[in-house]
């Protein structure tokens, strides 16, 4: 039979380091400069357990994130317009 926590083995420090590492989602969502409003959404979501009862920090949050979203179509469509040419010449 095997001694109690046999089995276990104890975490890495690699492991310790990857825990305290930036999730990947959070560190998306700072470089869209929506940060402010993703923490406030997930601060009432905790609070609220609720979604429904967050809504002026979902509008904050999806506002924010269109914003960015237009900010980012002008510089999309310029540079696929300078890597493909049209076969009109435009």
């Amino acid at each position: 039979m095997a001694r109690p926590g046999h089995a276990r083995s104890r975490p890495s420090l690699k492991e310790d380091e990857d825990e305290e590492a930036e999730d990947p989602v959070d560190a998306m969502i700072s470089r869209t400069g929506c940060a402010a409003q993703h923490r406030e959404l997930q601060e009432c979501m905790a609070a609220r357990q609720d979604w429904r009862h967050c809504q002026p920090q979902v509008r904050a949050f999806g506002e924010c994130m269109a914003r960015r979203q237009r900010a980012e179509e002008p510089r999309r469509a310029s540079g696929s317009r300078q890597a493909h040419p049209s076969p009109t010449g435009d």
